[in-house]
């Protein structure tokens, strides 16, 4: 059963090194009346953008701290605040605090109600959420929370789930408020008065994968370009060829509208394909992703995990008006335990960008990351990627430092 929030296994926002967890779920079985949880991240983040004199370096700590109750008669609630910290320097532009002279680091210092909901599950078959909520949907390419930042983005929302049959299931999501990661300080930090919605349905079909089909509508006053609707068919799954041997295959199509708030008028497609093979502890995959641009507007994805896709330097968080045509190659390798029972795990890619209207060649980009689990609860993880420019922005390198515990 896929539930909202949930992330598939091997999926392409998964496989680029950005799983976001759903939110904390209650254990029947607890013994506690009420249990209390707490994760931590420090992250050290430097960024060298060419066009911009100042490097950036930007030293910062999450806390994440809540409580969930067991369930009495299918209800339980979770409320959740969070913190985050500058540890050194400023010198990095968090997108609130004036410091342009430095490049981006999205991580504006804040203490906030990060999660408050109230769930009903009075059978398997249905569950409601109703709250200040992540929520993911799918490989987040059109709805996620962000958990790479370190602020996440959290929906005020109600959301519903039915399962009307085995490996069945629909998911409707109402939201009127987006808590963006940039933070309220910032003027794009909250989007207020928000009408949308977002539905998906999906099946399981034997011996293959998953089949989905959505429609989301986002009506965005807070931002009224990127108000679209969208409507799209999914299909991700895997089939053992032999011992230690799988195929890999994700395909999908969308096509986007204006809608609502939205001043222009315009049609664009969406398409993904990923086929990949997995050889043991190796699974290494190419992909062709398109989204596409007229020269005046393009396919926007505003509610995504966007730091997942089109590489991880983030130069294409909003999709250029020339479209975006991105071909991949993707590797994760399974190193095996070094610490603890977890194996380490090492991520490799590489994407060369081009426009979809009118031919021009963005640029290229690789990245490797290592991620070392040092005990059940901590983790370490070393990242960088290069981004080299050709016809569109700027060259620019990234590296991150991460220790995140979970308690």
């Amino acid at each position: 059963m896929v539930l909202i929030g949930s992330v598939a296994p091997w999926s392409s926002a998964a496989a680029q090194g950005t799983p976001a967890p759903s939110a904390p779920t209650v254990s029947p079985a607890s013994p506690d009346p009420i249990t209390p949880y707490l994760h931590a991240r420090y992250r050290l983040e430097t960024v060298d953008q060419v066009d911009i004199a100042q490097s950036a370096t930007a030293s910062t700590l999450r806390l994440r701290a809540g409580l969930r109750t067991a369930v009495w008669n299918g209800l339980s609630a979770v409320v959740e605040g969070e913190a985050i910290v500058r540890l050194g320097p400023r010198d990095y532009n968090d997108t609130v605090n004036g410091r342009t002279a430095y490049p981006a680091v999205p991580d504006p210092t804040d203490v906030l109600l990060n999660q408050a909901y109230v769930r009903w599950q009075p059978a398997r078959e249905l569950d409601v959420v109703a709250g200040r909520q992540t929520v993911n949907l799918d490989n987040q390419r059109w709805v996620g929370s962000v958990d790479w930042r370190q602020n996440d983005q959290t929906f005020d929302a109600v959301r519903v789930g039915i399962a009307p049959a085995t490996g069945a299931r629909i998911d409707y999501v109402h939201s009127w408020r987006v808590n963006r990661v940039f933070g309220p300080d910032s003027p794009q930090g909250i989007w207020r008065d928000s009408n949308i919605h977002l539905l998906r349905g999906s099946a399981t079909v034997p011996s293959a994968g998953t089949l989905t089909a959505y429609g989301y509508w986002l009506d965005l006053p807070a931002a009224p370009a990127l108000s679209s609707r969208s409507f799209g068919v999914r299909f991700a799954g895997e089939h053992a060829l032999r011992d230690g041997l799988k195929l890999h295959l994700t395909g999908e199509y969308a096509h986007q509208r204006s809608h609502g708030a939205n001043p222009r008028r315009f049609g664009h497609d969406y398409w993904l394909i990923e086929p990949g093979i997995g050889v043991g502890p190796v699974v290494a995959r190419v992909g062709y992703e398109r989204l596409e641009g007229d020269g005046t507007t393009a396919l926007q994805t505003p509610l995504a995990t966007l730091h997942a896709f089109n590489g991880w330097t983030d130069r294409f968080l909003t999709t250029p008006a020339d479209g975006l045509r991105d071909l991949y190659g993707d590797l994760q390798w399974r190193l095996g335990p070094v610490f603890t029972d977890a194996p380490a795990t090492l991520r490799l890619q590489w994407h060369d960008f081009n426009a979809t209207h009118g031919g021009r060649n963005y640029g290229r980009e690789a990245g490797a990351w290592l991620t070392v689990p040092v005990t059940r609860r901590i983790t370490t993880s070393f990242k960088l990627s290069h981004y080299a420019a050709q016809q569109f922005a700027s060259d620019t390198t990234k590296a991150w430092l991460s220790i995140e515990a979970r308690y």
